[in-house]
C-alpha cells in the first residue's frame, strides 16, 4: 500500500534504465530550445517521449490532469466569489468538459481514448471520477447567495480531488500537491524526504530544466518497489493576489504573503504507482 510518505533509511532501488529523471530532463531541454518555453508546454513533451502504459506516461497524465481541471476553478474563482450570483452553472459535467478540452490541448489525447482496463485508462478514470464526486459536493458550497469568499479555491480543489482518488484506487496510486517547506500553507501538504530532495537537488538547481519533471524507482512499503514522480509548477500572475507582495500582508484566504514573483518554484505535484 502507498501513503505517500518516504520511510526513513529506505532502500534505495537503482533508477531506471538511463534514469528516468535524465530522459525526461533531456527531452524537456530539448523541447525548451525548440522553443516551447513554459514549464506547462516542457512537461507535457516530457508526458510525450514516455512509452505508452509506463509509468513516466501513467504519471505524467495524472499530472496532466490534475493541473487541466484546477485550472477550471482558477478561471471560474471570480464567479465562485460572487456573493451577488446564485447558481453558478459549474457543476460537474461543465468541470469534466473544460478539464477534458485542457488536457486535450496539453497532452493531445482523449481521455476517453484509453482502454478502460488498462493501468492508465483506469486511473484517468478514477480521477475523473473523483473530480465529478468534488463538484457534485461542492454545490450547495460554491452556490450560496451573500457570500463572496468560500474558500473553494483551486488548491483546495486539488486536495479533495486527490483524497477521492485515493479513495478509489485503494493503494494503487497517491496523488499530492506539495512545495517547499516554507510554503506550504496545509500540513497535509508538508513534503515527504524524498519530496524534500528533488525540491533541493533538483528543482532549485539552476542547471535544472524549467518545468522538467524528476521520477525513479525507489524501495516501496512493505518490500516492493514503487515509482515516484515530481513535477514543478511555477507562481502564474494569477497566483499573485494570494502569494505574492507585500510579503508577510494577509490575502483574501487569511494567510500571510510569500512576496513571490512570477515564475517562482511554487509547488510540486507528486505521484506514487505502486509497483503492479
Amino acid at each position: 500500500m502507498i501513503h505517500g510518505g518516504a520511510r526513513r533509511g529506505r532502500r534505495r532501488v537503482r533508477p531506471l534504465v538511463m534514469g528516468v529523471a535524465l530522459v525526461l530532463a533531456m527531452t524537456a531541454g530539448a523541447a525548451m530550445i525548440a522553443g516551447k518555453g513554459t514549464a506547462s508546454e516542457t512537461a507535457a513533451a516530457a508526458a510525450g517521449a514516455a512509452a505508452p502504459g509506463s509509468p513516466e506516461a501513467i504519471a505524467s497524465r495524472l499530472s496532466a490532469m490534475l493541473q487541466s481541471a484546477r485550472a477550471v476553478i482558477s478561471k471560474h474563482q471570480a464567479e465562485i466569489n460572487d456573493p451577488a450570483l446564485g447558481d453558478k452553472h459549474l457543476g460537474a459535467d461543465v468541470v469534466i468538459a473544460e478539464a477534458t478540452a485542457n488536457y486535450k490541448a496539453k497532452t493531445g489525447e482523449d481521455p476517453e481514448s484509453y482502454p478502460p482496463d488498462s493501468r492508465q485508462g483506469r486511473l484517468i478514470r478514477a480521477q475523473m471520477d473523483a473530480i465529478r464526486d468534488v463538484m457534485d459536493n461542492a454545490q450547495d458550497e460554491i452556490n450560496k447567495e451573500g457570500v463572496a469568499f468560500k474558500g473553494f479555491i483551486p488548491a483546495t480543489f486539488a486536495r479533495l480531488v486527490n483524497e477521492s482518488f485515493a479513495e478509489r484506487v485503494k493503494g494503487d496510486a497517491h496523488i499530492k500537491v506539495t512545495a517547499p517547506p516554507e510554503l506550504v500553507r496545509n500540513r497535509k501538504a508538508r513534503p515527504d524526504d524524498w519530496e524534500k530532495q528533488v525540491i533541493a537537488g533538483k528543482f532549485r538547481d539552476p542547471a535544472w530544466a524549467r518545468g522538467a519533471p524528476f521520477a525513479e524507482v525507489v524501495a516501496g512499503d512493505g518490500g516492493g518497489k514503487a515509482f515516484r514522480m515530481a513535477v514543478p509548477e511555477y507562481y502564474a500572475a494569477s497566483c499573485l493576489s494570494c502569494h505574492g507582495s507585500p510579503k508577510g500582508s494577509i490575502d483574501i484566504t487569511g494567510y500571510p504573503r510569500e512576496g513571490a514573483a512570477e515564475g517562482d518554484l511554487s509547488s510540486v505535484i507528486s505521484i506514487t504507482l505502486a509497483e503492479p
